[in-house]
């Protein structure tokens, strides 16, 4: 960025900061009642009234008398909401920041349309089904007539420059693409910077060995049995456990889901619930998207973890023809408009062309993403489906993102299969991060759910899922996973319990002990024999408690380790990886004896320095939660809500995940932010909490009310059948 674009950036960031301190005194007490007066009644395309029932937090459950009538209720609900964050995500899928933010933007915008997360949409448009088109066209109407006629728009148009356009069902499909970016983009982008380094072979070989490695520690799901504990620390992904009905009080399955993601405001989940001739479902949505991600209907429950499956390849594009394809005008806020331009390979588009890569050589990506699918339809169909051959069906439409998806029914069967289109590749090892382009042969077959493992009713009644590597695989699904913790967790709270009901899930997903810590605590406390520090860490449980100072200790002397081991390397090596915890430990135990003692002595004697201020773990590790808008200069403090000491952390169950820990305090990254219960006996038993709140307007009371119940642990019931609706759902607004 030019000292130019600096100055345009902070100018700007200086006026949204100073309108924003305006609103936020001014509008800081609107309750409900006075939010729900937004809603444009009238005018709107309809066949038939539909009338949205509202709790008192803020949750709408549409029915309405026709489909298309309830997927433009929805859309109106899902407007009136989130409006401000999903004209943000709008802009953002079709690379349009610079309408907003300015200068400083262009660069972003350029790697979002070599991205290209519109590529597909005419193929994707053309296999849609009718039903599917009419659905999310509909869902599209119903943002637009908010966006038309609301009296009020939420303060980000006033603060971003932006105007009252229509909203469309390419807009719909754009938006579902970005939300199914490949979650390895971080690493894999990560690694083209690292290939410069004399050392790249071997950290490659450390990463791939490690990553790509079967379990060392292992659940055999179709024996019930555990054994072992996996070392290490995720820092994204999801829990999802699923009971069946023989382990249950009720005699029905239950089901929890625990997604993982960044953590700000407003929540990237909404809750809600639709009834309509064909859907009728609640649970959990994507604002913007027209489907129900984790949820239930009054047949089975369904929930999921990011797979973190291969669905990019990287090329070699050295000796690749390139073509320009695209060549853009971008309006750019308070300045000039500038051009971007988009180049071809055979294998996909020139990545290396994105500035904030900063990869000298040229390399081509093939996403699965660029292909057309119809994942709209399969996710739809998921939400209808009544037993487990229609949830395969279903599964089987859903090419990206890949999702570990679990089931539950009311007979009692739970299940387990991998949603994703992956090229046939052997199994084994990548040979590089870049591959050579003879390499793409394999994506001229393709592999889907029908193909891959699958697990139905195992005898240990238990199906689980932490974002950890799938087992029986023909196929190569993926090179980098999680640790296998909090998976391994999940099956060891619940072996042997019987009667379980919603309030034991619960507990379960606020669970903060770590089996990994606890085996690298006692490892490095073995090495520091006598050392002070030696005591601490043996007297800490391997609890995250806020209240824990055995934690702070832990975690501060692995973070001073961490250069000892990764050295001129810094972060880079560190986070090259969705394990990099065994990484470290790996490294560790490659030191000779005399480096390795005297590494730890100067570590550990640093670690006693800082931590006798008495220091728990919630004084250093806090819940901040930040609208987007914060991660512009200067504004970060502007637009945080909380600053809360919590418990958790990278590879908890209740995950708070977070950097490396120094002398003073972090903030909690990604984690957990949303939860979901069901028990598929009851229609009306299924609970939810968001980190935050529902609503999305600035100092609405709706906005962060939930935070209070997040802590204690307590949900807000969402119930199924229209009786129980009426009886939780107090607001009512119809639509005329």
């Amino acid at each position: 960025m030019t000292p130019v674009d600096k100055l345009t950036t902070a100018l700007i960031a200086l006026r949204i900061g100073v309108g924003m301190a305006g609103h936020r005194l001014l509008g800081r007490t609107r309750g409900l009642a006075d939010r729900l007066a937004d809603i444009p009644l009238a005018g709107a395309k309809l066949t038939r009234p539909v009338t949205i029932h509202w709790n008192a937090q803020a949750i709408p459950f549409v029915e309405a008398e026709t489909d298309e009538d309830a997927a433009f209720g929805l859309g109106v609900a899902h407007a009136h909401l989130r409006l401000g964050q999903m004209e943000i995500m709008r802009r953002l899928a079709r690379g349009r920041l610079a309408e907003m933010l300015g200068p400083a933007a262009v660069d972003l915008d350029h790697g979002l349309r070599i991205l290209g997360f519109d590529r597909a949409l005419a193929p994707m448009m053309a296999m849609m089904p009718e039903t599917t088109r009419r659905w999310a066209t509909a869902f599209a109407a119903g943002i637009s007539h908010y966006v038309r006629a609301t009296p009020r728009l939420p303060p980000e148009f006033a603060l971003l420059g932006l105007g009252r356009d229509p909203w469309s069902l390419e807009d719909i499909l754009t938006i579902g693409r970005m939300a199914a970016a490949d979650c390895n983009w971080f690493i894999l982008f990560n690694l083209l910077k690292l290939r410069r380094r004399p050392d790249w072979p071997q950290l490659w070989s450390a990463l791939a060995d490690h990553e790509g490695a079967a379990f060392r520690a292992l659940v055999d799901e179709d024996q019930g049995l555990l054994g072992g504990v996996a070392t290490g620390f995720t820092r994204a992904g999801s829990n999802a456990v699923a009971v069946a009905g023989g382990r249950a009080a009720s005699g029905a399955s239950l089901m929890a889901a625990d997604p993982h993601v960044s953590l700000m405001q407003p929540n990237l989940w909404l809750a809600a619930g639709v009834r309509s001739p064909s859907h009728h479902a609640v649970g959990l949505m994507l604002p913007g998207l027209p489907f129900v991600a984790i949820g239930r209907n009054p047949w089975i429950a369904w929930s999921g973890t990011a797979l973190q499956s291969s669905s990019t390849d990287l090329f070699d594009a050295a000796g690749l023809p390139a073509t320009v394809t695209r060549r853009d005008r971008l309006q750019v806020r308070w300045s000039g408009d500038a051009e971007t331009v988009v180049r071809e390979t055979p294998l996909g588009p020139l990545i290396s062309d994105a500035a904030m890569l900063d990869t000298p050589e040229p390399v081509a990506m093939t996403w699965m993403g660029h292909r057309p699918s119809d994942d709209l339809t399969g996710w739809l169909k998921l939400s209808q489906a009544r037993d487990w051959n229609g949830f395969v069906a279903a599964a089987d439409a859903i090419a990206v993102p890949g999702q570990t998806l679990l089931y539950a029914d009311a007979h009692g069967h739970v299940g387990k299969v991998i949603a994703c289109q992956l090229p046939s590749r052997p199994p084994g090892r990548q040979a590089d991060a870049v591959l050579p382009p003879a390499e793409h042969r394999h994506w001229r077959r393709l592999v889907s759910t029908r193909s891959l493992p699958q697990i139905y009713d195992p005898p240990g009644g238990i199906v689980a899922s932490a974002n950890e590597q799938p087992r029986h695989a023909e196929f190569r699904v993926g090179l980098f996973f999680s640790a296998h913790d909090r998976f391994l967790r999940l099956h060891r709270l619940l072996r042997g319990r019987v009667g379980l009901d919603l309030d034991q899930l619960a507990a379960i997903q606020r669970d903060v002990h770590s089996e990994s810590a606890i085996d690298m605590k006692t490892w490095l406390s073995l090495q520091l024999d006598d050392h002070p520090l030696a005591h601490r860490l043996d007297q800490w449980d391997g609890h995250y408690h806020a209240d824990s100072t055995g934690a702070v200790a832990y975690e501060r002397l692995v973070g001073r380790l961490h250069h000892l081991v990764h050295g001129d390397s810094g972060q880079a090596a560190y986070w090259a990886s969705w394990n990099p915890a065994a990484l470290t430990r790996k490294r560790l135990g490659a030191l000779d004896s005399a480096q390795l003692a005297a590494g730890l002595k100067a570590a550990a004697n640093a670690v006693l320095a800082e931590s006798d201020d008495g220091k728990q773990w919630g004084d250093i590790h806090r819940l901040r939660l930040a609208h987007v808008l914060g991660m512009l200069p200067g504004l970060s403090r502007l637009f945080r809500f909380t600053d809360i000491g919590v418990g958790g952390g990278n590879e908890t169950l209740m995950k708070t995940a977070h950097g490396l820990a120094g002398p003073g305090r972090h903030g909690i990254r990604f984690g957990a932010n949303a939860r979901f219960l069901a028990d598929c006996g009851d229609p009306d038993s299924a609970r939810v909490v968001l980190l935050g709140g529902q609503d999305g307007w600035f100092g609405a009371t709706n906005a962060l009310d939930q935070v209070e119940l997040w802590q204690r642990g307590e949900t807000v019931a969402l119930p199924l059948t229209p009786e129980g609706v009426r009886a939780e759902f107090g607001g009512r607004t119809v639509l005329e």
